[in-house]
């Protein structure tokens, strides 16, 4: 399957369809969702994803399992809904960002699996980096270019370092480590794709090879400020610049399915980041709005609207979509092991059903000194950050530990917060939150105790298939504009602050002593 250049745009021709199709596929889940006009949920399909490790710190995903499980649920969630395929007006697709893969551009064979946003095979690559010489001189060079023009575009290579996280590093990695990649790409047989990239080369049969800006300025490789790959940093890190696709609309006619695969050719209306496709979804379309998703990792977003703000140290800036003329910014910061720390404290039986967790934590006055440290610090990309508790006593209890894990979910909440009011220059309006632990009444109460401020939770805290929906609806005309879809929110609970901030402070200061015991273990 060779890969094609798709060229189509606008919006899709009405059609009689009535139903748009919105699938998030998550670190942890598939999900699908069929959604009517007015928003709601008509059918529903989920696939757990099944993570592989064949080394300590590697996290992959096999390809042709997750192809099999992203069509397995589209057609469950149809089915479920009771109706055909010809009834769906538009698919929209979020999708874990930064996840990705490699493969020939000719026989369509991928060189490895995904490589997970969550793998650490690039840490001592990470750590070479940025203590090497070069790096001290390409922040000397861009400080200067920063002072002497006061663009903000040389701000953030000014203090750049490179974590595991970020596409480059392990970019990197596979062309130093996997011959068959680095010969493909000497010869411009090579395909970059994010999992967005891959699906859509997939549904397609190989005619389309593409990305959207949302997806493309998550990789770490993408400028935001100039909307292209960066040459720069590839050239830095010797990752050939022709294995990257070209990048679309984020709300845009991709082309369709091929029918072999559900019967009838889908229009794809829209491919999205998860994050951004969430931030779409709670309608935080002003500039100053704010969402915070708390799923397998946190992550808080804040529309800055038409102006790109420079990466801080703890945040950093990003395309939230673009549609037409439209392009609307982000700044994100971000923290790992939220719903990972939960899920592994039920895998050790500490709980038996997560929707317990918010009681027992309430069941004591506190966690009697008990702190939980969990393998991310906010402000230190620290890929050796120990995980543990700390404080245990003869007298602790399950109901301790974990409080002590929700705990450390909102002082985690509130540093990053705090690092938002510090360095984004605008005024900060709604604050929506979406995802799982979001239905954790303790999590939600005790973060909007400690920033002081009103939190949201939507009635339907799958956010990034509803953002993907609304991107598809847009795009194929099942709704009209951005109007509409805010008047079809639902909240379900607003959390206002309680309990002073001082109250928190004695047991704030003492996890943020553990949290110094254990970086670079």
């Amino acid at each position: 399957m060779p890969c094609g250049r798709q060229e189509s745009g606008g919006a899709a021709a009405a059609a009689p369809a009535r139903y748009v199709v919105g699938v998030d596929v998550g670190s942890t889940v598939v999900k699908c969702h069929v959604y009517d006009r007015a928003a709601a949920v008509r059918g529903s399909g989920w696939r757990k994803v099944e993570s592989l490790y064949p080394h300590p710190g590697w996290v992959e995903l096999d390809p042709e399992v997750l192809w099999s499980q992203f069509v397995g649920v589209i057609k469950e969630a149809v089915q479920a809904a009771g109706l055909h395929m010809r009834q769906i007006a538009g698919l929209g697709i979020s999708t874990q960002r930064a996840t990705f893969i490699t493969w020939h551009k000719r026989t369509g064979k991928p060189f490895h699996n995904f490589i997970s946003w969550q793998d650490l095979r690039s840490a001592e690559l990470v750590n070479s980096w940025n203590k090497s010489l070069l790096l001290k001189i390409v922040h000397v060079i861009f400080t200067v270019l920063h002072f002497l023009t006061g663009n903000d575009r040389y701000l953030a290579p000014s203090f750049l370092t490179f974590s595991t996280q970020q596409t480059s590093m392990k970019l990197s990695w596979v062309f130093k480590n996997i011959h068959e990649a680095e010969e493909a790409a000497k010869k411009n047989n090579c395909c970059f794709g994010t999992v967005d990239t891959w699906l859509l080369y997939r549904l397609t049969k190989g005619s389309v090879y593409a990305t959207d800006y949302s997806n493309a300025s998550a990789t770490g490789v993408f400028e935001p400020f100039t909307k292209c790959w960066n040459p720069t940093l590839c050239n830095l890190l010797s990752i050939p610049m022709s294995i990257y696709p070209p990048v679309k609309d984020t709300s845009f006619n991709f082309g369709s399915a091929d029918s072999e695969i559900f019967g009838v050719p889908i229009p794809i209306m829209a491919v999205v980041a998860d994050q951004q496709s969430a931030m779409f979804g709670e309608c935080c379309f002003h500039p100053g709005d704010v969402k915070l998703t708390m799923g397998t990792g946190g992550f808080w977003n804040v529309n800055t609207g038409e102006h790109l703000f420079a990466s801080r140290r703890g945040l950093y800036p990003l395309i939230g979509w673009k549609i037409g003329e439209e392009v609307v910014y982000l700044t994100e910061g971000c923290m790992s092991d939220i719903g990972t720390a939960i899920k592994w404290a039920q895998d050790i039986n500490l709980f038996t059903n997560v929707d317990e967790t918010a009681k027992m934590a309430r069941s004591i006055v506190d966690s009697q000194g008990v702190c939980f440290v969990p393998g991310f610090q906010v402000s230190v990309n620290d890929p050796y950050l120990c995980a543990s508790f700390m404080g245990l006593k003869p007298s602790t209890t399950r109901s301790h530990l974990v409080r002590a894990i929700l705990e450390s979910v909102a002082f985690r909440n509130k540093q990053l917060y705090d690092t938002i009011v510090k360095k984004v220059r605008i005024p900060l309006q709604t604050i929506r939150a979406d995802g799982g632990v979001s239905n954790n009444s303790f999590v939600m109460q005790m973060t909007s105790d400690l920033i002081n401020k009103k939190i949201e939770k939507p009635a339907n805290a799958d956010m990034s298939s509803l953002g993907a929906a609304f991107l598809a609806g847009l795009a194929s005309g099942f709704w009209t504009d951005k109007e509409q879809l805010k008047k079809l929110r639902r909240i379900e609970a607003v959390f206002e602050p309680q309990k002073d901030l001082e109250e928190y402070k004695p047991a704030m200061d003492t996890w943020l002593q553990a949290m110094k015991r254990s970086p670079r273990w």
